[in-house]
Parts: C-alpha cells; sequence; structure tokens
C-alpha cells in the first residue's frame, strides 16, 4: 500500500452529495478534521454539486464517478449512495487505483464482499467501511464492563430495535435496493454484538415476516420486511439475537442486552443497568453512557495511510455482520439454519 508523508498529503473525496442526513458535507468534513485534504465530488444532481462548491470552497465536482476517477488525482473515496451500488462502485474506483471507503453497510451480500475484498488485495489498496458507531459511548462503556469480569463467563448478547411503523416512502424502504430491513440500524447493531462476542461465527438462524406494511407502500410486494430475526451461534458456544422490527407494539428502555454467569448488563445510546449476583444477593448499579468518539474513524484512516497505525476497520470485519445477514436471509427462505464461510 502506498503510504503517504503526512495526512495533509492525502487528497480525499466523496461519490454522492444528496441531501438526505447531507452525509457528504459530514464526511469531507470528518476527513478535514483528521487533515486530510477534499478536492472532489461526484454527484447527478447539479443543485448538490453546487452545494458541495458552497460547503467547499474550490472543491472540484464532476457529474459522474467515470469524470471524477478520470479527472481527479483525488486517493481516497469514500462511496455515499444507496446500498445496492456500494459493490459496483467500489469496484470500479479500485480497479482506477484509489483506495476507498463504503458507508455502512459495505455490501448486500457476501460475494460482493469477497470481490471487493479481493480487488483491494490485488491492488494493494486500503478498503474499509465507515463503522463510525464503532466508537458509540455505549458500545464502549459496554465493552469495557464485559471486559472486566462484572458479568462472568458470557452467555448470550441480544439487541432488539423497532416500533409500530409503516416504512417511509424513499429509497430505504425498497428491498432491491436497501437489501432488507437488516441492512440498515441491523449492521450496526451486528458490529456491536460482534466487539462483545469477538468469537469465530459457526451457525446462523433467520425468521422474517413480510407483507404487512407491503399493501400500504408503494413499493408493494418489494417493501422491506416487517420484521426479522437472526440468531448466531460462536465458536465458544456464545449466542446472539438480533431482532429489528416495524411491529413492535411497546417500546423497551433497553436496546441492548449482554449476558453471563454473574450478571446482567442493559443499555440505550443514553444509560446503562447492572444487575450482578453473588450467591443468592442481586446488586443492581446504573450509570450514563460516555459521548461517542466518532472522529476516531477517519483519524485511523489517515494515521494507517501514513503508516502510524493498522486499519481498524478492516474489510474483512466489515464483512461479518454482511455475512451474517447474507445467511439469515437464506436461512428463513430455507427453513434451517446455516454454516458460516470464511474466504
Amino acid at each position: 500500500m502506498r503510504r503517504f508523508r503526512k495526512p495533509g498529503d492525502i487528497k480525499v473525496g466523496v461519490i454522492g452529495y444528496g441531501a438526505a442526513f447531507n452525509m457528504g458535507r459530514v464526511h469531507l468534513s470528518e476527513m478535514q478534521k483528521a487533515g486530510m485534504v477534499p478536492v472532489a465530488v461526484a454527484e447527478l444532481d447539479p443543485a448538490r454539486r453546487q452545494a458541495a462548491q458552497q460547503d467547499f470552497p474550490g472543491i472540484q465536482t464532476y457529474p459522474s464517478v467515470r469524470d471524477l476517477l478520470r479527472k481527479s488525482d483525488v486517493h481516497l473515496v469514500t462511496i455515499i449512495t444507496p446500498h445496492n451500488t456500494h459493490a459496483r462502485l467500489a469496484l470500479q474506483c479500485l480497479n482506477a487505483g484509489r483506495h476507498v471507503v463504503c458507508e455502512k453497510p459495505f455490501a448486500i451480500n457476501t460475494a460482493e464482499c469477497d470481490a471487493m475484498i479481493a480487488a483491494a488485495r490485488r491492488r494493494g489498496l486500503l478498503l474499509s467501511t465507515y463503522h463510525n458507531r464503532h466508537w458509540d459511548g455505549w458500545i464502549l462503556q459496554a465493552v469495557k464492563t464485559v471486559r472486566s469480569g462484572a458479568l462472568g463467563d458470557l452467555v448470550r448478547v441480544a439487541v432488539h430495535m423497532g416500533g409500530w411503523a409503516k416504512p417511509r416512502d424513499w429509497w430505504r424502504s425498497r428491498r432491491s435496493i436497501t437489501g432488507s430491513i437488516l441492512h440498515d440500524w441491523g449492521v450496526h447493531a451486528l458490529e456491536y454484538t460482534l466487539q462483545v462476542v469477538n468469537d469465530e461465527i459457526r451457525e446462523v438462524s433467520g425468521f422474517v415476516h413480510s407483507g404487512f406494511w407491503a399493501r400500504q407502500c408503494p413499493w408493494k410486494e418489494d417493501t422491506i420486511e416487517d420484521e426479522a430475526s437472526v440468531t448466531v451461534r460462536y465458536a465458544s458456544g456464545v449466542w446472539s439475537l438480533l431482532t429489528m422490527s416495524n411491529l413492535e407494539h411497546r417500546s423497551r428502555p433497553f436496546w441492548m442486552e449482554i449476558t453471563g454467569t454473574l450478571g446482567t448488563y442493559s443499555f440505550n445510546p443514553e444509560a446503562w443497568e447492572l444487575v450482578t449476583h453473588r450467591g443468592d444477593r442481586a446488586a443492581t448499579t446504573r450509570g450514563k453512557n460516555p459521548p461517542a468518539e466518532y472522529w476516531r474513524f477517519y483519524q485511523n484512516i489517515a494515521d494507517c495511510l501514513t503508516g502510524r497505525a493498522r486499519l481498524v476497520i478492516t474489510p474483512e470485519w466489515a464483512r461479518r455482520p454482511i455475512h451474517i445477514i447474507d445467511l439469515a436471509l437464506q436461512s428463513a427462505r430455507r427453513g434451517r439454519a446455516l454454516p458460516a464461510r470464511y474466504p
């Protein structure tokens, strides 16, 4: 991999500068804070290209990815486009000799992940995905608690997210574009889980319910699932459960729960609760979570490209939640658990 002398030598750009969440500006701003230099934007919409020029005076904008790769000397490109375009655009950029970061999710399925990883290895290029929530304060605190031994031996990790809500009328609600109900917050939840368990995946079971909301949505049968659940068995015997639901009729105080032989740790973005046992006596402690440290993502990218650190969110790490989702959706169709596959 080509090494740069300092972050200021790294020219960066984004593909996609859409108005939703203004993520193009977010990514370029975070790259800039890490010391890298924004130089290029590829965006179909002329109005959004103009917005990019206002946000970053002097930045070069292009109407297509082809033009950006052909005319710009950008070194690192972040892809901020609908999920089903991530793999194709990543391969286009990697084959053009550019380092690549994909917005989450890394890709739609395992095969796409493997193709991207192979291309990056052939070219000796950096490839990552934007798992900035790897540094959410609530998961950092949870991992710290688990590593302290307060829960004893780890038994299971459970995540439940959702509410009673019809999917919004936008592309993220369309399966052929977004992948599934699991491909948005479900990817974050699985990445959290893998930080806690950090073990080899052995087997995945998936369960899906579809059709209730589809009748009321413009995408009809292409609407994302009403609910999906995933159970993962790990080599150590620990298991995890994830449910993403648009059929949740009651709110839950905590999104995630980690259970061990000595206690249970439950938490949401704001607060945590730890219940432990010593003999027959239970003790409950509560606290607030520390702030997120999202800046660490692009700082690590800059440090990796300048030879100061190893990449934290490797493409192999980013593949793991996608492989779980891929197996879960296949399992739901086939009605049986499926073994994990490693490249």
